[in-house]
């Protein structure tokens, strides 16, 4: 028997699938451990081997890999746990990450925001100035050197650096992406100077034009690399004490795995690889059942996450915003709000009542939980509407406790807003269903596509509960609950059915047309780094594919497009191509007609990206066919609030585990299932597909 393990670790719950070379899939869900994640790693893998009923070691001893997405990385820049880094630039370039290229005060924020100028205010600066140096050198934006490195400044620079104590260097020098030269000498000189100190260039972390970006994604890479080193170290040296066989590979954020050996080095990869694993899922349940426009949709413990799967593919971007401070990876787009299951409910100053951020978290939790927590939440108002059964949440394993969740409603929204618990339940439920339709439509349509031509996937615990009522706020034209692999656990297959993957990119800004040899010879050296670095893994790829895309912009625009660029052999017409590609996809992001052709074109950065595929990848089986009919699965009826209109109503409660394919279900209808609960509105009518999802047609 051949297995291979996904992790998912949550801000609330680590979620966890086994998945072997017959085609079984199992899933376990255990509470996260703040306090250290890598017990709750261990946990669930224990609760996996509780699950196929072997000894742990047994398991662990036929897993081809173990895919782990961790939140290490971006708990330690959110909560400030990072590396005391050091940086060095060229001289008379330090204040460019003070000065933050003007954009200090607007990235990150909406149009709205970014106008409210009172309520604006430049981030702390990632160093501060006594740890960021100046060394003499310089190169010019063709690669040649004009300066030479002046090595004595290195030496006294790092030298400098060492009595501060830091822990990590970063070394971001100007045109370094088209000459690394000096960025090397000055790595060399450290480890000289100090054998174990992290570094991190520029030119490795992000070869980009753009100093100020190149440089806050360096210095982040350096921050969090020790932080992230010192997680997966130990949990390497357990799970390899527990018999590991395959490697243990962490989720980047642009949607592939990576080794633990090769994390930290390129940390920044891993920023949002607990976001990702869910749209990798839907990715490849996409595959399977034909769809090729799906929004993503996951709510856990903590947050709501939406991506979107465009012709087939996951939408990428070639950066984000942490901390108002700009970060160059690639990154699957996802966007995220605090409106989990465990999204407190509160009143704001103006006596709104407000859902989230904040979350209660795994400790103390809910209030329902009984563990201490005070604050009505999501999962409360879930439980008083009747949805969520108390003596069934995570089939059984946790009884819920109803006049908590009550007495909790009651004392912080009903009575400052003259309602009863149950009213109280009620508007924390519509403020849920509308904050989450607001943010897949805005996703969707901000992306420029219309809504109806998608389908949603939700998933998470607390996904499916509240995935009726957005799907069709949203205009969408059919849900799947994609249950196969558990709902809860979804995120935790993506894990699991993913790809080693290495993105490898250059700046070379050129006025098109182009030279298409300079094009061709620009990729091809990115396909030679990202085949060399997929080789590094130390894997047998079944195979190993390229994509290519660039980076390009209308002249005198600041800022770039990112488009798909031909395979093979390129020539003029590939060229050609590639423009038009562009022009397409700003007309999809800025409206028809938004381009202005006769400005030309710069073609500004390149991109390959490297996918190794594994020889054993996990895909949803098929479910048990019907041979009764589906009210055989009913186990119980209960007055259920699925609607403002229509208020408690007596509802069908269905045993998931007794539906089977070709079952369908007529709403009013709630499906109880170990990892989540399922609504089906009074106006529809949800079916069992072959993959066991459950599915509900809009129009």
């Amino acid at each position: 028997m051949a297995y291979v393990i996904g992790i998912d670790v949550g801000g609330t719950f680590t979620d966890a699938i086994i998945a072997d070379d017959k085609g079984n899939i199992m899933g376990a869900k255990t509470p996260s451990t703040p306090e250290d994640y890598a017990v709750g790693v261990l946990n669930a893998i224990d609760g996996l081997a509780e699950q196929v009923g072997r000894p742990r070691e047994e398991i662990l001893s036929e897993t081809a890999y173990l895919a782990h997405g961790t939140t290490a990385s971006i708990n330690a820049l959110v909560t400030g746990d990072v590396a005391e880094v050091g940086f060095l630039t060229t001289r008379g370039h330090r204040d460019s990450i003070y000065i933050m290229n003007v954009e200090g005060r607007y990235l990150g924020l909406s149009g709205t925001e970014a106008q409210d100028i009172l309520r604006t205010y430049k981030p702390e600066a990632l160093v501060p100035k006594h740890r960021a140096l100046e060394i003499t050198e310089r190169i010019d934006s063709r690669g040649d050197v004009i300066v030479a490195l002046n090595e004595d400044d290195v030496r006294s620079a790092v030298t400098n650096l060492l009595e501060q104590g830091v822990s990590a260097i970063a070394v971001s020098l100007l045109w370094s992406f088209q000459n690394p030269a000096h960025e090397l000498r000055v790595r060399e000189i450290i480890r000289e100077m100090a054998p174990g100190m992290f570094v991190s260039l520029s030119h490795e972390v992000s070869p980009r034009i753009r100093e100020y970006a190149r440089s806050t994604s360096t210095i982040m890479n350096a921050q969090l690399g020790p932080p992230l080193r010192h997680y997966l170290e130990p949990l390497t040296a357990e799970l390899d004490e527990r018999g590991l066989a395959g490697p243990l590979l962490i989720m980047q954020s642009a949607g592939g795995t990576i080794s633990a050996e090769d994390a930290p080095q390129s940390a920044i990869t891993t920023l949002g690889s607990v976001l990702t694993g869910g749209v990798v899922g839907a990715h490849r349940l996409a595959q399977q059942l034909g769809h090729s426009e799906v929004v993503t949709t996951d709510a856990g413990g903590t947050t709501f996450l939406v991506g979107l799967v465009v012709d087939g593919e996951p939408v990428r971007t070639p950066g984000t915003v942490i901390n108002k401070q700009p970060v160059n990876a690639s990154t699957v787009k996802v966007d995220v709000i605090g409106s989990g299951g465990g999204a407190i409910a509160w009143i704001d100053a103006g006596g709104n009542l407000r859902v989230g951020p904040k979350s209660a978290t795994a400790v103390p939790g809910p209030a329902a939980y009984g563990a201490g927590g005070t604050r009505p939440t999501v999962t409360d108002a879930d439980l008083v509407l009747g949805i969520i059964n108390p003596d069934y949440f995570l089939g059984g394993k946790r009884t819920l406790r109803r006049d908590l969740a009550e007495s909790a409603l009651l004392e912080h929204i009903g009575k400052p807003l003259g309602l009863s618990a149950e009213e109280a339940a009620a508007a924390v439920y519509e403020v849920q269903n509308a904050q989450t339709a607001d943010l897949t439509r805005r996703v969707v349509v901000q992306a420029g596509h219309d809504p109806r031509n998608f389908v949603v996937y939700a998933f998470g615990g607390a996904g499916p509960i509240h995935a009726s009522a957005y799907t069709a706020q949203l205009g969408a034209k059919e849900l799947v609950v994609p249950l196969g692999a558990g709902a809860a656990g979804f995120s935790a297959y993506g894990l699991a059915a993913s790809d080693i993957v290495v993105t490898r990119e250059m700046s070379d800004p050129a006025p098109y047309p182009v030279d298409p040899a300079r094009v061709q010879e620009n990729f091809e050296r990115l396909e030679k780094q990202a085949l060399e670095a997929l080789q590094r893994q130390g894997i047998d790829f079944v195979e190993i594919t390229m994509s290519r895309e660039f980076d390009a912009r209308y002249t005198a625009q600041m800022f770039e497009v990112t488009a798909a660029a031909p395979d093979g052999r390129l020539d003029e017409e590939s060229l050609a191509i590639m423009a038009k590609n562009f022009e397409r996809r700003y007309a999809e992001l800025y409206g028809a007609d938004s381009g202005f052709s006769a400005a030309g074109f710069q073609f500004i950065n390149y991109r390959v990206r490297g996918t190794g595929r594994f020889a054993f990848s996990p895909s949803l089986p098929a479910h048990p066919v019907a041979d009764g009919p589906a009210s055989a699965a009913v186990k119980q009826r209960r007055p259920v609030f699925l609607d403002i209109q229509r208020g408690f109503e007596e509802t069908d409660i269905y045993d998931y585990s007794l539906l089977r394919a070709g079952h369908e279900i007529a709403g009013p209808a709630v499906v109880e299932v170990d990892s989540t609960t399922v609504t089906v509105p009074a106006d529809r009518v949800a079916r069992v597909d072959e993959l066991g999802n459950i599915r509900i047609t809009f129009f």
